[in-house]
């Protein structure tokens, strides 16, 4: 173990492999490993699509280290805010940040599956639910030699299925479900988030580039909602230069 101090002057001590990575945002920092699955752009983009209002409980699940919880809070106004983690080692990492950036009043890190989520927190226990999950179905992919590495990619933990059947039982009547996914799987996404009776209302394409095919999609759902969706602009991640864009500079310092 090493003793790190940060620019706050708050003490932490990490094990060889861990680093702590600067969030941009509100002072807050995050342990991560690279031996673990360390988030991306795909969380940023997630934590600024989702919105949390005032009075209004959030949970993540599939929390990983527990950067959703972090970002939400740090964007929104939310009453509290709960990341649902399956492997041991990423929870006590993710409370770990929790507690390094003083969050412990507004933020549980709860170990367990997504599988027994609604006998884990009960029906109708939250207004909003965010979910980064696994993209490849199997083995779709090339396979990661390493297993945390692996489950976090992969659906060999937890399916889509699992995901919307217990978000439906956990959300509150006109609840809101929020994600990140890959376009490949949008008509499956899209006919299953129906099935389990969440009502897709927006979405969001991602595009690497402007002339490049989008690589991911933002969805939000509504706990019996009306059939209605609104398809927003497309969100251009670089310029032509390789340097981001303006919108998405903004997504990773900007309160809502």
């Amino acid at each position: 173990m090493m003793n790190r101090t940060s620019g706050r002057d708050r003490k932490i001590y990490l094990k060889e492999e861990e680093r702590l990575d600067d969030l941009q945002i509100k002072g807050y920092e995050i342990i991560q490993s690279p031996g673990r699955f360390c988030f991306g752009m795909d969380a940023v983009l997630l934590s600024s699509f989702a919105k949390v209002k005032k009075s209004e409980k959030a949970l993540d699940l599939g929390t990983g280290t527990g950067i959703l919880p972090i970002l939400l809070e740090a964007k929104n106004p939310g009453l509290h805010y709960t990341g649902l983690e399956i492997q041991e080692e990423s929870a006590k990492m993710a409370r770990r940040s929790v507690s390094y950036n003083e969050l412990d009043d507004k933020i549980d890190i709860v170990m367990g599956d997504i599988k027994e989520a609604a006998s884990i927190f009960g029906a109708a226990s939250f207004e909003v639910i965010t979910t980064n999950p696994p993209y490849m179905i199997g083995d779709h992919g090339l396979k990661n030699q390493n297993e945390a590495l692996y489950i976090a990619r992969h659906e060999v933990l937890c399916t889509l299925d699992d995901i919307l059947r217990e978000s439906a039982k956990i959300l509150k009547v006109k609840g809101r479900f929020y994600m990140v996914h890959r376009p490949f799987r949008l008509p499956e996404i899209m006919a299953k988030m129906c099935a389990y009776g969440i009502e897709p209302k927006r979405m969001r394409l991602v595009y690497p580039y402007v002339d490049k095919e989008p690589n991911m999609v933002l969805i939000e759902g509504m706990k019996g909602g009306n059939p209605r969706m609104q398809v927003e602009p497309p969100l251009i991640v670089y310029r032509k230069d390789g340097t981001y864009t303006e919108e998405l500079l903004k997504m990773y310092t900007t309160f809502q």
